[in-house]
């Protein structure tokens, strides 16, 4: 008698599974593949329960499998016993929906809503969930070389704190389906709850698991509601799901494996109640093992395992998560139209995206923190000026807000530091380790510097070098998993959370500390310390000496090199000589005329940055003297990049740049000379090779002679002689000037006026 009905062989299930891993499917979409109207038959396909034949041999061809390989053949089951077992997983799947139904109400009202800080409303999760990424290696189980990570400091520095060896992040829901038993692990404000409340309401909706019943429960909710009372996370759960069902209908889920426990928030359960819970897990986990759970806690609060857990991270969000998140943020959390939040997105995006809010960005990548940052812009209509008072709020809500509104008080690990104490730690932490380039450190330098610090700052010391080693081990710890502004990205090795982080504080420790500016101003010329002045400058009360001490530092700088000084000089006597002194800033006048003399093949050629940043009028209709020579410089550089082989090519625009007479007013001598020499180029008529021919042999003299009268009749256009060395100390001062006007800002006190109005002067004319 042939079989109506086949199912596979343990063996065949493990061959099947992976067959289907491989094909990289959902259940829902392999049963469509087979023409199925549900999902039913496939599940009992992997579950070894028997399914009408036809669809077993079209499950198998579809996961290109011989059916043969994988069918249970050893036991024969009459038609009779195959239509109780159907029955009977219809009955079973007629418990679960009709559960899922009547709980339905219950997890919309528990986990569709969202509260954001700050935000005076409601959200709803559809409205503002982004989906994750995840992270099947968890960084700090990493064995990682420490040298090798502090060599991918460059990396670590421009690409969102990613260095070389990270894991590849994954789709949330490839890790939901494919591992049954999870630990989700996640800095502070990475979104694990939210993760979970959506993995809730998505199940009872019917988009994903959705022949399982979600239960969502808040483990510090359920740790303070049961604390005097004899009530297991069973009988709790139990309780819950007997409003609606009845006792035997719920051990038909339990028994069949059905429910999908989400337990939200094990590093949120009090110390006294830490070890209760994890037991009631276990037993759980142990007694009801076909059933689904997913575990959230923070990153280093995890010191135990559960036996067949597999432990995941929520990876920090890709720039298009960034975006996706904003455009939904600024409809969800605002009174905007959905257009006007397209815009303000596409303006957030854009800001973002600059070079100045690099460090900015390097916050966004986590939603607590990309929140914050979605709110100032809104109010502001752009990042604040003062990026420092960003960081603040930041700093603030990692290490009081977050937890204070969520009702979370955590055990005092480090007892001996109020909140005061716990920032002048940091801010140690942070100037100790970035003044020696150290953006990796292991747990040894992070303990002997706390070390240091209890000593040294705060006279406390212990007798025990046992007790204070386990004392500084319990403080870097709680950093992490309580405000996560220190993180273990490999086994024993950390970094601040995020560079801006380790910048701020460092900036703080600077301006709270004695005598320590002169220090910074040794740091003029490294680019890595430029975030540091520009925060510092924010924070100072009076920026009067440190913007001395920097001027103090350049001109020793300018003493070094000979060349500069002549072109300093220059600039002073043309910039001075002009008859358009009045109407612009004279400092501005001078960084135009810098930017004037470099070479055209300069980097920092026609960047007009540092004389805009000292006066924006400059942007605007140029006054005739500063066009014509910004024109003569510009037609000046044309010939010099003029090559021969090219020259029938540029020939046309050479011409054009030297129509100036608009330009050329009261100077009929320079006029009539600058139209002799125009007058000396071939015409464009003539073809290439003679064209080429007559710049070979003639074009350096007629450079030469163009040079010549600029400088007679404009004194601009000197050949300078540079060689890489003075260029360098050019640029570095270029660019020291420019983080001169940055920390000054949008200052107006006296002593920065004073010092913006001698940007670019010679070392004799500030300091004599």
């Amino acid at each position: 008698m042939v079989k109506r009905s086949l199912q596979v062989s343990a063996e065949g299930i493990k061959k099947a599974k992976a067959a289907f891993k491989n094909k990289g499917w959902t259940q829902e979409y392999l049963a469509s593949e087979v023409g199925l109207e549900t999902r039913q038959p496939i599940w009992k396909f992997f579950t070894g329960k028997p399914i009408d034949r036809h669809f077993f041999y079209e499950i198998c061809f579809a996961l290109e499998i011989n059916p043969e390989e994988i069918m249970e053949n050893s036991v024969y089951q009459n038609t009779e016993s195959l239509d109780e077992l159907e029955t009977e997983a219809d009955a079973i799947d007629k418990i679960i929906q009709k559960t899922r139904q009547k709980y339905s109400e219950k997890i919309q009202g528990q986990c569709g809503i969202l509260h954001f800080l700050d935000v005076p409303r409601p959200i709803k999760l559809n409205d503002i969930y982004v989906d994750v990424n995840i992270l099947e290696e968890i960084n700090s189980q990493r064995w990682v070389e420490f040298n090798d990570l502090q060599a991918s400091g460059v990396n670590y520095l421009g690409d969102n704190q990613t260095f070389h060896g990270s894991p590849e992040p994954i789709p949330s829901q490839l890790v939901i389906e494919k591992y049954a038993k999870l630990v989700v692990l996640g800095k502070p404000g990475s979104g694990k709850t939210t993760f979970l409340q959506f993995i809730a309401l998505h199940c009872i909706q019917g988009f994903l698991l959705a022949h399982y019943l979600p239960i969502f429960i808040s483990l510090k909710n359920f740790a303070e509601d049961t604390e005097h009372e004899k009530i297991n996370l069973l009988h709790y759960i139990n309780h819950e799901v007997s409003k609606y069902n009845s006792p035997s209908e719920n051990d038909i889920i339990w028994e069949e494996g059905r429910y999908l426990l989400l337990l939200d928030g094990l590093d949120e359960v009090p110390q006294s109640e830490i070890d209760r819970v994890i037991k009631d897990i276990r037993y759980l986990s142990d007694n009801f093992y076909k059933n689904r759970i997913i575990i959230t806690s923070r990153l280093a609060t995890l010191n135990y395992n559960f036996r067949g857990f597999t432990e995941v991270e929520i990876a920090n969000f890709s720039p298009s998560q960034i975006s996706a998140f904003a455009e939904k943020w600024f409809l969800a959390c605002t009174k905007n139209s959905q257009k006007a939040a397209k815009m303000q997105t596409v303006d957030f995006i854009q800001k973002l995206n600059l070079p100045e809010n690099q460090q900015i960005k390097e916050l966004a990548i986590t939603p607590i923190l990309l929140n914050l940052t979605c709110l100032v812009f809104h109010y502001l209509g752009d990042f604040p000026k003062q990026r420092s008072q960003l960081y603040h709020q930041g700093v603030e809500l990692l290490l009081v807000r977050w937890d204070e509104t969520r009702g979370i008080k955590r055990d005092n690990t480090y007892r001996h530091l109020s909140l005061a104490n716990k920032l002048k730690l940091l801010s140690y932490l942070a100037h100790s380790t970035f003044q020696k380039s150290e953006y990796f450190f292991t747990i040894n330098k992070l303990q002997q510097l706390i070390s240091n610090f209890l000593e040294t700052r705060l006279a406390i010391t212990s007798q025990n070098t046992h007790e204070l080693e386990l004392d500084t081990f319990a403080i870097v710890k709680a950093i992490e998993s309580q405000h996560g502004l220190l993180l273990e990205q490999a086994r024993g090795i950390y970094t601040f959370s995020h560079l801006t982080f380790q910048e701020y504080f460092t900036a703080r420790e600077i301006v709270n500390s004695q005598n320590i500016q002169t220090e910074l101003v040794s740091h003029l010329w490294e680019k890595r310390w430029r975030e540091i002045f520009l925060l510092a400058a924010e924070m100072l009360p009076s920026l009067n000496d440190l913007l001395r001490l920097m001027q103090l530092e350049i001109a020793q700088k300018i003493q070094s090199n000979e060349k500069l000084l002549i072109i300093l000089n220059w600039i002073r006597e043309k910039a001075s000589s002009i008859s358009i002194k009045s109407i612009y800033r004279q400092a501005a006048i001078r960084a135009f005329y810098f930017n004037l003399c470099l070479p055209p093949d300069n980097r920092l050629y026609r960047n007009q940055n540092l004389a805009l940043l000292l006066d924006n009028r400059l942007a605007n209709n140029l006054d005739v003297d500063l066009s014509l020579d910004l024109a003569s410089i510009h037609a000046l550089a044309v010939a010099m990049t003029i090559q021969s082989e090219i020259f029938h090519q540029r020939l046309s625009t050479l011409l054009l740049t030297l129509e100036l007479d608009k330009l050329i007013l009261d100077n009929p001598d320079y006029l009539a000379a600058l139209h002799n020499l125009k007058h000396q180029l071939p015409s464009t008529d003539k073809n290439k090779s003679s064209l080429q021919l007559w710049w070979q042999n003639h074009g350096e003299d007629w450079i030469n002679k163009l040079r010549n009268l600029m400088i007679e009749y404009r004194q601009i256009g000197y050949n300078w002689h540079l060689d890489s060395r003075d260029l360098e100390v050019i640029t570095s001062y270029w660019e020291s000037q420019q983080l001169l006007i940055n920390c000054c800002g949008n200052i107006s006190d006296d002593s920065a006026s004073d010092i913006l109005n001698q940007i670019l002067f010679t070392a004799e004319n500030n300091f004599c």
